[in-house]
């Protein structure tokens, strides 16, 4: 059986002294507790994949860690047994109760930007999906930021309503990573259909945070960006 354990002692091969200013450079959380390995990424996800199997009481121990390359082994762990094709719909299941259930451990933007996809979004693509709005009103940053980075399963798929409905919760959010948050996923779905990014940002763009304007207009064309920062600018005066 892959354990925990055998995990750690396996990244610990990895560790490197420059390596440990990554915390600062990369974790946003505020908890007090989590500090660096010494592990780069491109070794944890090396070392997650060879350790798919994990049963989830293994990876469970994992998200425990204060160390912050360990948990983010535990997430990419979790992403590569949602993403397996030979991946049962009951661990399916399981893998998004413990990603929901355990949210207090994945406290960063990259845990959420590593596991939402497949873990949430990809499990919830032929279900209800309720439990995105819950976490778009949650008090916990990170699980609003679950919300919106999740749908980006949905628009890979032409599902765009819940990508601009979440992002209407959100569009005044008072944290600047769900401000850059929203503004990606919007131009994301905007690819897919233009028409109802154009749409979202009549409604919204003189009043959204300016990140938000910005992430979300940057792939139209520069007229277009132009017109609708100019109302941004206006806003302001």
């Amino acid at each position: 059986m892959l354990t925990a354990a055998q995990f750690i002692k396996k990244l610990e091969t990895f560790r490197e002294e420059k390596e440990l200013a990554k915390v600062s450079k990369f974790f946003k959380g505020n908890d007090g507790v989590t500090r660096a390995f010494g592990v780069k990424f491109g070794n944890v996800f090396q070392t997650a994949k060879a350790f798919t199997d994990m049963s989830l009481e293994e990876i469970n121990q994992l998200l425990d860690s204060e160390y912050y390359e360990i948990r983010m082994g535990a997430v990419s762990i979790m992403d590569f047994q949602a993403r397996h094709k030979k991946t049962t719909e009951s661990r399916r299941k399981e893998l998004f109760e413990l990603y929901l259930n355990r949210h207090d451990r994945l406290n960063n933007w990259d845990f959420v930007d590593r596991g939402s996809y497949n873990i949430v979004g990809e499990y919830l693509m032929d279900k209800p999906r309720d439990i995105l709005y819950d976490l778009a009103r949650s008090k916990n940053i990170w699980e609003r930021r679950t919300a919106i980075v999740s749908t980006y399963a949905f628009i890979k798929k032409g599902q765009l309503t819940d990508t601009f409905e979440i992002a209407r919760i959100l569009i005044n959010d008072k944290e600047e990573l769900i401000n850059k948050a929203v503004g990606s996923w919007i131009r994301e779905a905007g690819k897919k259909d233009q028409d109802k990014l154009i749409e979202f940002l009549n409604m919204h763009a003189a009043t959204m945070p300016r990140v938000t304007l910005r992430y979300a207009t940057e792939k139209l064309d520069k007229p277009i960006r132009d017109h609708y920062m100019n109302l941004k600018n206006q806003e302001k005066k």
